[in-house]
């Protein structure tokens, strides 16, 4: 074969993976507008938030995806949930379409209180308690709002957040470390304007897991193909399992300082998590995910047994379910997930 032939060919198979994936992205899109799910914008205080809603079925339920993941991460749950609730699936900041000060502050009280005022302008929470909904990171920031708002939150599920691992210094032996790493360095080295590929280039044992061998130069070629035919939009790539597939989408948008604020301490600044978690007044889920132990002793997961067994301690009214799946439980056990959070929350009078 020539070399003429074969790069037609490989063309072709690049442009019909794209093709394809492009089609899968619009047909998920066109499904939840059918389920009356848009997204939409809103500007609140300094933010322009970015975010999903669906129609009033029912208490509204603020839904808060995981780092690096935009709210399309919740396109599996959102039409059951809405079925039951009013969603808001918001692009916090640092993540998704949401736009940002140039100076914004990256830490837990900064994103909380612009989150505690987008309940209130956005999602009626000056009229009724709500709903929330979080994970990993956002689980983190459901929490901030149970424990400093408590006026607007009636109930929570925390879908595997980090509680106490991603403190400093604890995070420094944790998997997620890495990312927090990546994201300082991209930061200090100024390169920010594409952390998609920052991250690419610099990821090729993630992709070697991932992607299989050569991973790291076929997924480059695959983002630069798919910019092409798609430009100005968020990259939708198919990877070894939903979340890492999401996660290559959420790296396309997402502002690398908000990771950077994990490895230098500053994000949980002033907000300890041993003491906000006992403030909280209002009844909370806690799911945890699997988890285990690199061989050095990193912790490769959200929390440890012990970490879940103290957050469930110290919160006043706290049920725990175990999920024997990954780490985005909405996207690892989309069917599970729902009816729990149905049974949950609906429980609560």
């Amino acid at each position: 074969m020539n070399r003429t032939k074969k790069i037609i060919i490989t063309f072709c198979i690049f442009f019909n993976f794209v093709f394809t994936l492009s089609a899968s992205a619009s047909k998920q899109i066109k499904a939840l507008n059918k389920n009356g799910i848009f997204e939409k914008q809103a500007s609140v205080g300094n933010v322009i938030f970015n975010y999903a809603e669906g129609p009033d079925n029912g208490p509204v339920l603020l839904m808060l995806h995981a780092q690096l993941l935009d709210w399309y991460t919740y396109h599996l749950v959102l039409p059951e949930l809405s079925k039951n609730f009013h969603v808001f699936a918001v692009d916090y900041p640092g993540h998704g379409k949401t736009v940002l000060p140039t100076d914004y502050e990256m830490t837990a009280n900064q994103i909380g209180s612009d989150l505690a005022l987008f309940i209130e302008e956005v999602c009626g929470g000056k009229e009724q308690k709500i709903f929330v909904t979080g994970n990993s990171s956002g689980g983190l920031l459901a929490m901030w709002l149970c424990s400093h708002r408590p006026d607007l939150i009636a109930g929570a599920v925390l879908e595997d957040p980090p509680l106490f691992s991603s403190e400093y210094p604890v995070v420094q032996k944790t998997v997620a470390n890495k990312a927090f790493t990546m994201s300082y360095n991209a930061v200090e080295n100024n390169q920010t304007d594409d952390f998609l590929m920052y991250w690419v280039d610099n990821g090729k044992q993630f992709f070697e897991t991932y992607a299989g061998r050569n991973g790291q130069k076929k997924v480059k070629s695959y983002v630069k193909l798919y910019r092409f035919f798609h430009p100005n939009k968020p990259v939708d790539f198919s990877g070894k399992g939903p979340s890492v597939q999401e996660m290559l989408r959420g790296l396309d948008m997402y502002n690398p300082a908000f990771g950077r604020a994990f490895y230098t301490g500053d994000w949980n600044k002033d907000f300890s998590h041993e003491e906000y978690l006992q403030k909280i007044q209002c009844p909370v889920l806690l799911i945890q995910a699997d988890f285990d132990y690199l061989e050095e002793g990193t912790l490769n997961g959200a929390m440890s047994k012990e970490m879940a067994e103290k957050a469930c301690q110290l919160i006043p009214d706290c049920q725990y379910i175990k999920f024997d799946c990954g780490h985005v439980t909405n996207l690892e056990a989309p069917e599970l997930f729902s009816k729990t959070v149905i049974d949950f929350l609906g429980g609560i009078k």
